[in-house]
C-alpha cells in the first residue's frame, strides 16, 4: 500500500504543479486582459477628452462669431439711426424754411423737373395760400424755356410740400419728401462719408 500511497501522492504533487501552472497562466491572461482593457479605456478617456476639448472650442468659436456679428449689427443700427436723424432733420429743415427761401428752391427744383409739353402744376392748400405773387409768370417761363406751356391750377393735392406736375393725366410727384425718397440711397451714402 505505501507504493499505492507514494503513486498518489504524486498525482497529487503533479495535479497541484499543473493547477498552479494553470493558475499562473490565468493570471498571466487576466493581467494581459486588464493592461489591454486599460489602455483601452485610457485611449477612450484620451479621445472623449479631445471631442470634449474640441467642442468646447467650436461652442467658444461659435459664441465670439455670434458676439462680433452682433456688434457689427449694433454698430450699423446706430449708424443707421445717425443716417436717418441727419436725413430727417435736413428735410425738415427744407421744409420749414421761410416763404421766401422756400419757394426759391422750389422755383429750382421746377427748373429741373419741367419739360417740353402742356401742363398743370399743383402744390398743398398750404403752399397755394403762401405762393409769392409772381410765380405763376416763373412757372410759364420755365416751361417755355424747354419748349412748353405750364399752367397754375388753383386745386390743391394732398401733399406736405413741393408740387405735383402734370402732363397729360400722368403726375408727377415732385414733393419733397418723394425727393428725400428717391434720392435716400445717395443721402445715406454721402452722409456716411461725411460722418464716417
Amino acid at each position: 500500500m505505501a507504493g499505492i500511497n507514494g503513486i498518489v501522492s504524486e498525482i497529487l504533487q503533479d495535479a497541484e504543479k499543473k493547477a498552479e501552472a494553470i493558475l499562473a497562466e490565468a493570471n498571466k491572461k487576466a493581467d494581459a486582459v486588464k493592461e489591454e482593457a486599460k489602455a483601452r479605456a485610457d485611449a477612450y478617456a484620451a479621445s472623449a477628452a479631445t471631442a470634449a476639448q474640441k467642442k468646447a472650442e467650436d461652442v467658444k468659436h461659435r459664441a465670439a462669431s455670434q458676439a462680433a456679428l452682433e456688434k457689427r449689427q449694433a454698430i450699423l443700427a446706430a449708424k443707421q439711426d445717425i443716417i436717418d436723424g441727419v436725413i430727417n432733420e435736413a428735410y425738415n429743415k427744407l421744409a420749414s424754411t421761410d416763404d421766401a427761401s422756400y419757394f426759391e428752391m422750389i422755383g429750382r427744383l421746377l427748373k429741373k423737373a419741367v419739360h417740353a409739353g402742356e401742363g398743370e402744376i399743383r402744390f398743398s392748400e398750404n403752399d397755394l395760400k403762401r405762393l409769392p405773387a409772381g410765380f405763376a409768370a416763373e412757372a410759364a417761363a420755365a416751361a417755355e424755356a424747354v419748349g412748353g406751356k405750364l399752367t397754375l391750377s388753383d386745386v390743391p393735392v394732398a401733399i406736405e410740400n413741393g408740387f405735383v406736375l402734370v402732363y397729360g393725366g400722368i403726375e408727377e410727384n415732385c414733393s419733397l419728401k418723394a425727393l428725400f425718397a428717391s434720392m435716400r440711397d445717395q443721402l445715406q451714402d454721402k452722409v456716411n462719408a461725411a460722418i464716417w
